[in-house]
C-alpha cells in the first residue's frame, strides 16, 4: 500500500476510485489519526478555505465548534443548489471516500455525536451509500433549491423544517442540528481536508498563491466545446483554466455563479483569487465559470437568471418578496428594448434597496449580479434604450 506524498497536484481530487475503498486506500494511503489540536494546527497552517462559495477559513469554523463543551454534529454539504455548478456531484461520483475521509477525521477529532452527508434527494445515492458503509456517516437526501445549500437552511431541513434560512444572528457553530454546535463544510472542502491531513500543510501551500493556497474544482459551462469540471491551482489565469474547455468567441465570463459577477472578455488575464477578482466585484466562490458567447444578448440572459433568483427565494422578507420580482421585471423590460431612460437608474436603486436588508444573503447576491450586468454591459444597456441590440447585429452579420 502506497502512502508516499504525491509529486503532482494535477487532478488529485478527480482521479478517485469510486466506491471501492480498498482501491482508495491503495491510491491515497491510510487515513491518519489526528487529535483535535494537531488537526487544527495543520489546517490553520494550510490556509484552507471553504470551497462551497463563502470562502471562510476552515480552521476558524472548526475552532468555533471545538470550543464548545457539547459534542457537536458534523455535516458534509453536497446539496449544490447553484444551477451552474456540477463539481460536488462529480467529486462524489469519482472520489466519495475522500469526502468521507474528511467527515471521519472531523468526527473523530471533535468527538462528534453524529456525522451527516447531505445530498440532493434527486441524486442517485446508491454509490455513496455503499461507500459510507461502516464509516459511521449517515447519508441524508434532502430537497434541493437555490437557497437549500445555505448552511442555516440546510440545518433547518435536517431538523425537519423547510429549506429556509434561520436567524442569521445565531451561528450554527453555536446552535445547529438539534440545538447542538454544528460544523457544516462543503464536500470539496472535506476532500481537501483529507488531503491536507495526509500530506501536510506545506504540500498544500506548494501551489496556489501566498494568500490563497491550494487548488479548486471549477465547473465550466456555457459557450464551450467541452463543458465539465476541472481542477486548477488557486491563482491560475482565467484564460488558462478555460482553455481545456475550448470556449467559442467570449463576450464575458460569469464567475461565481448566479450570485457572482461578470468578467469581460478584456479581463481574461485576471487570476482566480478573491483579491484579483475583487476588481470585478467577483470571487472564486463555488468555482463556477460560465462563458457567454459574444453573439448572445447579455441583458436577456441576465433577465432569465434574475427571474429564476426571484422564484427561488425563501419568501420570508420584503427584499425577496417584492424587490427581486420588481428587479427581474425591470431588467426584462430593458432586455426587450423598452425605450425608458429611467430603467437603468430604477434597477440600480432597487439593487441598493435590497442589499443588506434581507433575512439571508440571497438578495445581496442577486443585487451584486444585477449591478455587475449593468456595469459590464453598459454598451448593451445604451443600445437597448435606443431600440437595438449589438448581439443581434453580430448574429445577423455572421
Amino acid at each position: 500500500m502506497s502512502t508516499a506524498t504525491p509529486t503532482t497536484r494535477t487532478r488529485l481530487l478527480l482521479d478517485g476510485t469510486g466506491p471501492d475503498r480498498e482501491a482508495h486506500l491503495a491510491r491515497y494511503g491510510p487515513l491518519p489519526r489526528s487529535g483535535c489540536v494537531d488537526l487544527l494546527t495543520t489546517v490553520q497552517d494550510s490556509g484552507l478555505t471553504g470551497r462551497g462559495g463563502g470562502g471562510f477559513s476552515t480552521a476558524t469554523k472548526i475552532r468555533a465548534v471545538a470550543a464548545s463543551p457539547r459534542r457537536p454534529v458534523v455535516v458534509g454539504n453536497g446539496l449544490e443548489g447553484e444551477p451552474l455548478s456540477a463539481k460536488d456531484a462529480v467529486l462524489l461520483a469519482r472520489n466519495p471516500h475522500l469526502v468521507l475521509d474528511g467527515l471521519e477525521l472531523l468526527a473523530r477529532a471533535l468527538r462528534a455525536r453524529s456525522a451527516i452527508l447531505a445530498l440532493p434527494e434527486a441524486a442517485d445515492t446508491t454509490a455513496i451509500g455503499v461507500a459510507a458503509g461502516d464509516r459511521g456517516v449517515e447519508v441524508v437526501p434532502l430537497p434541493g433549491g437555490f437557497v437549500a445549500g445555505q448552511e442555516t437552511a440546510l440545518v433547518n431541513q435536517l431538523d425537519g423544517g423547510p429549506a429556509m434560512p434561520r436567524d442569521p444572528f445565531t451561528r450554527v457553530t453555536d446552535a445547529g442540528v438539534g440545538g447542538r454546535p454544528t460544523l457544516v463544510l462543503n464536500v470539496e472542502t472535506l476532500a481537501q481536508l483529507a488531503l491536507v491531513v495526509r500530506y501536510g500543510a506545506s504540500w498544500f501551500t506548494s501551489i496556489g498563491v501566498d494568500d490563497d493556497p491550494g487548488s479548486s474544482l471549477f465547473t465550466i459551462s456555457g459557450s464551450v466545446r467541452h463543458p465539465g469540471v476541472v481542477e486548477a491551482e488557486r491563482g491560475s489565469v482565467l484564460r488558462a483554466v478555460l482553455a481545456a474547455a475550448e470556449p467559442r468567441k467570449i463576450g464575458a465570463v460569469l464567475v461565481g455563479g448566479y450570485h457572482g459577477a461578470w468578467v469581460p472578455a478584456s479581463g481574461l488575464g485576471v487570476r482566480l483569487t478573491d483579491r484579483e477578482l475583487a476588481t470585478y466585484d467577483a470571487s472564486v466562490g463555488a468555482g463556477v465559470l460560465h462563458v457567454l458567447d459574444d453573439s448572445a444578448c447579455p441583458l436577456a440572459h441576465a433577465a432569465e437568471i434574475v427571474d429564476y433568483l426571484a422564484s427561488e427565494s425563501a419568501g420570508q422578507c420584503g427584499p425577496c418578496l417584492n424587490g427581486l420580482p420588481r428587479m427581474a421585471d425591470d431588467l426584462r423590460r430593458l432586455a426587450a428594448g423598452a425605450r425608458d431612460p429611467a430603467l437603468p437608474g430604477a434597477i440600480r436603486r432597487l439593487s441598493r434597496l435590497v442589499t443588506g436588508r434581507g433575512a439571508c444573503a440571497h438578495p445581496d447576491g442577486s443585487a451584486r449580479f444585477v449591478a455587475s450586468t449593468l456595469d459590464v454591459f453598459r454598451g448593451h444597456v445604451a443600445a437597448h434604450l435606443e431600440g437595438w441590440c449589438p448581439s443581434a447585429q453580430r448574429r445577423a452579420a455572421s
